[in-house]
């Protein structure tokens, strides 16, 4: 049997502020640090260890992930960074106020463009993403489209390569790995991992800073998968990502 990891990251200021976050590279918040720290104490309670970390690179997905594991004495873990593991790029709906949002345009609208499976929201254009475009995090992006706004699909589209690529071969060969990542690019792997459909995915709520477990065989099916929290805390929290964006 294989063990895997899924974290979302802890709460973020973009979160606490109920704003699209998207690849805007923002900071945890005060809850954020506690809730990176309180994963690696329950994970380190509960016997859990790692031989490789997979996260984004955003901050933060890497601070929570450097907090989880300083809290598990394991800070010397190797870790691999990618922009597949990103979150949904929300394109030029990002830094906006989720609930303003669905006051103008309507609950139904912004719906669609959180979390319906092939819908994109509304796109940067090239020259909007310029300067990004130079950093050297995102060199390897393949395609531009993943710059400019994402829909659910695109994103699972992105991390499935570094999954079947790198992470499965990992696991297979007997590494323990832990992802640091983000809401939608873990449902990406979730709906692999599950073959959850595209419907069965997008009622799929991932809350920050809880890490979900997976149990898989040798051909990395799933035995079963359970979070590491009481059922009613989880319940809270999934309710919680579930009524974002909706008109106050």
């Amino acid at each position: 049997m294989h063990t895997l990891v899924l974290l979302r990251h802890g709460e973020s200021e973009y979160n606490r502020q109920n704003r699209f976050t998207g690849w805007t590279d923002v900071p945890l918040s005060e809850k954020g640090i506690v809730e990176a720290k309180s994963a690696g104490t329950i994970m380190k309670e509960k016997g859990f260890d790692f031989d490789i970390v997979y996260t984004s690179v955003l901050k933060r997905a890497i601070k929570t992930m450097f907090l989880a594991v300083e809290e598990m004495d394991r800070l010397w873990l190797p870790v691999k960074k990618s922009w597949r593991l990103n979150e949904k790029h929300y394109g030029a709906l990002q830094g906006l106020n989720k609930a303003e949002t669905a006051a103008k345009y309507g609950d139904e609208q912004v719906l669609m463009w959180r979390r319906a499976y092939d819908v994109r929201p509304p796109l940067y254009s090239e020259a909007d993403i310029a300067e990004m475009r130079k950093e050297a995090r995102y060199e390897d992006v393949d395609d531009v489209k993943y710059m400019l706004g994402e829909s659910l699909q695109d994103t699972v589209e992105r991390v499935i390569p570094l999954w079947e690529n790198e992470i499965a071969p990992e696991i297979k060969a007997g590494k323990r790995v832990l992802i640091a990542a983000h809401g939608n690019s873990l449902r990406g792997v979730v709906k692999y991992l599950d073959k959850k459909s595209d419907e069965e995915i997008l009622k799929f709520n991932i809350p920050t800073g809880i890490p979900l477990v997976y149990e898989l065989d040798e051909n990395l099916n799933t035995i079963k998968s359970y979070y590491l929290a009481d059922e009613e805390a989880l319940k809270a929290a999934q309710d919680a990502v579930a009524k974002q964006g909706k008109a106050k």
